[in-house]
């Protein structure tokens, strides 16, 4: 069954290419004792998360953090030296963490995944935004096309706060 308001998250395990290489951090890490903004992506440098997704939420940071956001979370199945690059090229870094999942455990377990293997793109994560509080979603927007970004947008998880 797909992950739900109301649901507790899974325990997964999510990667971030730090100054000493690869970093590790599980669920508990990431969403344990915070009120977090996590929006997924199907890929990093892809057109809408690479020119709509992700600047919305970077443009917004300090807003969702006067809204009393302790992280905003970009996540894709992506390897994690990808996503460095895709953070860097957009400017992210210090206001978006973005994590990768590389091998689709999280997505797997919450049922957000989809075969993109007919265009070359493997396993993949449907587009959504969710907030979560100590580990529980607390409102799940999720896109019904994934190359629009409509419902899982910044502007519509800021009006959601």
């Amino acid at each position: 069954m797909t992950i739900a308001e109301g649901d507790t998250l899974p325990e997964a395990t999510f990667r971030a290419l730090g100054p000493d290489g690869i970093q590790t951090m599980s669920a508990k890490d990431v969403f344990g004792g915070k009120k977090v903004v996590l929006f997924a992506v199907p890929g990093a440098f892809t057109p809408t998360c690479h020119l709509k997704h992700l600047p919305g939420f970077i443009a917004n940071a300090d807003a969702f953090k006067a809204k009393g956001v302790d992280d905003v979370v970009c996540l894709a199945v992506n390897d994690p030296f990808v996503l460095a690059a895709w953070a860097e090229a957009t400017g992210a870094g210090g206001k978006v963490k973005v994590l990768s999942d590389g091998n689709a455990e999280f997505t797997k377990k919450i049922r957000m995944d989809f075969d993109g293997s007919g265009v070359g793109l493997g396993t993949r994560s449907k587009r959504y935004a969710m907030i979560v509080e100590d580990g529980t979603v607390k409102v799940l927007n999720t896109e019904e096309n994934t190359s629009e970004a409509t419902v899982s947008d910044a502007e519509s998880m800021l009006a959601a706060l």
